[in-house]
């Protein structure tokens, strides 16, 4: 119980506080009083929460707790800022300042099986100059599913806390990290020669602990979080600090990223590794990987590994724990453990070269199929989606999943009533794995692919460079609803107000039947409808007239021909003055054009030979949409390079580590498209806390990839 003779002191002290009538307390010295019960009170803080080994119960916790809050209040020139009783700050946070870290928090490189941390130690040794036979140790440590912090001690005291933000700035959450109990307000790094010192670490809810937090908001009627990551990293941005308290947030630290002495000298050379750089926070009272789990104590949540077999021999053993494991967990980090060896192998922009993240595999359930559903796409395509008994997976819940063509189908032998392995692939996207054959009982029937709309009837095709089903009838009702929603989108005409609920309204009450109607509504009706009104059908017509005015390369990607999109849209418009000018092209003149495919030089050639869609930009011409050629155009050039082009993009909830804004830019420039609300045609969902209902949606749709505010920044990185 006690590791050394301070802590039996402050054990023995404890209970002899607690036999003592209060009275006789108040009557010793009220300051020598008030520093023993804070030395009392941070040590059992520490057991509590840092060693999950509490020596106290509760009550007796909370009666030295009452007792120090008694002596404070009768005497508020003893309080002092790194008391127990400070730790929840009661003024609001009106805004995050940001603040830079004082060392850049990169990102890891990621692996996913064996050969690549194979080739990972090889490149190690390469930059260290060692024999391809020499065994390098690493520190391997779990790698934690929360919402990442940086930590600044001066002179021993808890100065500033703060997100990861981009790496080089981060949002200042001080008051809501004191309210974390497993977080010391002072440390003794000063026995040490650290005068100011930086730790990373993770902002994590025990599993439990979340169980109970959503049990809680249920029975309140609230929204439940999705996962514990969302609901800690949307903790550490709460701007009332006792709600951030009531979060359970923990906090493990698992790097000294900077120390340096009175005099700003660097002092991490003492160091010799990584693992004894974490001894010493552990030892300063810090909760590191260090500690091992209550119930397994065989596999210790951090080793040291003597080569890079011992590795993955190890991050092979937790990828079967991690389940058991009281928080949540996406991998493994690995760590070169000599700090020397770390400072051969440096950085690159992105990540350290010494480090990488083992990711494990994705999650899997298994659960029946229920219903195969045939959806019609703006180009007429036919895409059964898969209607699951809901089944939670990696902290949402499945119930519909996309099952891409009919190919798909038949390589998985897939029926409907099977029993079916689905996994979230990466922990984000749902797929259906295989079928269970061996669970069937004989009631199961195949899955019928139409031949025919299961809108309008007309038959389908298959064109020969094609794995989908075609509706070709470009009157059909699926298509020309689907046409018009993607016509207003972000990434098309963008035209606020007109989302897919108002869209799919109007055309039910017939006021729309093509891409012209929605530039010619009327605005009287609109303002007279349930949920409308003068303001808001204002609001509408000025979104309507201000698209009329877009770049012409807008109006062509809005046009859903098939295969051209945003990039296309501006190589196509960078060529002409006036959209009808794709009248006169040819086959030839299309495929001069860099980038521009023979699939879709054909496409685009047929769409303009057809007079019915002529008429189209005509008329839409006449209702004032630009159709002519700008500057804009023609400087307009597409982020072909960034990581998420060619990919639709849309954030809910509140944000932790940026703002909406700031994420919407950070998006654009990796060349993603903005859009304004959930359809077939969103590639990508980012979730912040309270998610709502365009998590849930999304969630209900199967194709849209579901997104943490990490794994955008990753994903970005």
């Amino acid at each position: 119980m006690y590791a050394t003779d301070e802590q039996r002191y402050l054990y023995e002290r404890s209970k002899q506080l607690l036999q003592t009538p209060t009275e006789t307390l108040l009557a010793e010295n009220p300051a020598e009083l008030a520093d023993e019960l804070r030395r009392v009170i941070l040590y059992h803080e520490w057991r509590y929460y840092v060693q999950n080994d509490p020596v106290v119960s509760d009550y007796e916790y909370d009666q030295l707790y009452k007792l120090l809050e008694r002596l404070e209040t009768e005497h508020p020139s003893l309080v002092a800022p790194d008391s127990p009783t400070q730790r929840v700050g009661k003024d609001l946070t009106a805004s995050f300042n940001q603040v830079a870290h004082l060392t850049p928090m990169l990102s890891l490189d990621n692996s996913y099986n064996a050969e690549d941390l194979r080739d990972f130690d090889t490149a190690v040794k390469k930059l260290c100059k060692l024999p391809a036979d020499s065994a390098i140790e690493y520190c391997v440590e779990p790698k934690y599913d929360g919402g990442t912090i940086a930590l600044v001690y001066e002179n021993d005291r808890l100065l500033r806390a703060a997100t990861r933000g981009n790496g080089e700035v981060g949002d200042e959450i001080t008051a809501n990290i004191r309210t974390l109990r497993s977080v010391p307000l002072q440390a003794g790094f000063s026995q040490y020669g650290i005068a100011k010192a930086e730790l990373r670490g993770e902002a994590l809810i025990r599993k439990d602990i979340f169980e109970k937090i959503n049990a809680r908001r249920q029975s309140a009627g609230e929204t439940l979080f999705a996962n514990p990551r969302n609901a800690a990293t949307g903790g550490l941005r709460m701007k009332d600090p006792r709600e951030a308290a009531d979060r359970g947030l923990e906090a493990f630290l698992y790097q000294l990223g900077f120390a340096s002495d009175e005099a700003g000298n660097n002092v991490l050379e003492q160091f010799k590794s990584h693992s004894e750089s974490i001894h010493l926070l552990e030892k300063l009272g810090f909760k590191t990987p260090l500690a091992q789990t209550n119930n397994h104590q065989h596999l210790a949540a951090t080793k040291n590994c003597a080569d890079i077999e011992a590795v993955i021999e190890y991050c092979l053993a937790w990828q079967d724990f991690r389940d058991e494991y009281p928080y949540e967990l996406d991998g493994m980090v690995i760590k070169v453990n000599r700090l020397d060896l770390q400072a051969l192998c440096g950085y690159t922009s992105h990540h350290p070269r010494w480090a990488i993240a083992f990711k494990f595999k994705a999650r899997q359930a298994t659960t029946r199929l229920r219903d195969v559903e045939f959806q019609v796409g703006k180009t007429g395509a036919v895409t059964p989606v898969a209607k699951l008994d809901p089944v939670p997976l990696a902290g949402v819940t499945i119930s519909n999943v996309s099952l891409h063509n009919e190919e798909f189908i038949k390589s998985k032998d897939i029926r409907i009533g099977d029993q079916v392995l689905v996994e979230r692939a990466g922990d984000v996207i749902p797929y259906i794995v295989k079928s269970l054959p061996e669970l069937r009982d004989g009631s199961e029937r195949p899955v019928e692919y139409p031949t025919h709309c299961p809108v309008c009837r007309s038959p389908l095709v298959k064109p020969e460079d094609e794995a989908i089903w075609r509706c070709e009838n470009a009157d059909c009702e699926a298509q020309v609803l689907q046409r018009m929603i993607f016509h207003t989108s972000k990434s098309a005409m963008d035209i606020e107000g007109l989302g897919e609920s108002t869209i799919e309204r109007f055309y039910k009450l017939g006021w729309l039947h093509s891409i012209a109607d929605l530039y010619r509504l009327d605005y009287e009706k609109i303002e007279h409808l349930e949920g409308f009104g003068p303001k808001s059908a204002a609001n509408l017509r000025q979104a309507v007239e201000k698209a009329k005015n877009n770049p012409i390369h807008r109006l062509l990607h809005g046009l859903s021909i098939l295969h051209l999109g945003q990039k296309a849209g501006k190589l196509l418009a960078a060529e002409i003055n006036h959209v009808l000018d794709l009248r006169d092209w040819d086959l030839e003149k299309y495929q001069q054009i860099k980038d521009i495919g023979p699939v879709l030089a054909r496409n685009v050639l047929n769409w303009f030979q057809n007079e019915h869609n002529i008429e189209l930009l005509q008329t839409m011409e006449q209702l004032g949409v630009n159709l002519r050629q700008t500057d804009e155009d023609k400087k307009a050039e597409a982020n072909t390079d960034g990581p998420l082009y060619g990919r639709s993009i849309l954030f809910t909830g509140t944000l932790s580590q940026m703002t909406r804004d700031e994420a919407e830019k950070r998006a654009a420039a990796a060349g993603a498209t903005l859009v304004s609300g959930v359809s077939k045609h969103l590639s990508i969902l980012v979730v912040g806390e309270k998610a709502g209902s365009k998590l849930k949606k999304a969630t209900e749709l199967g194709t849209v990839e579901i997104w943490t505010e990490a794994e955008f920044l990753e994903r970005i990185n």
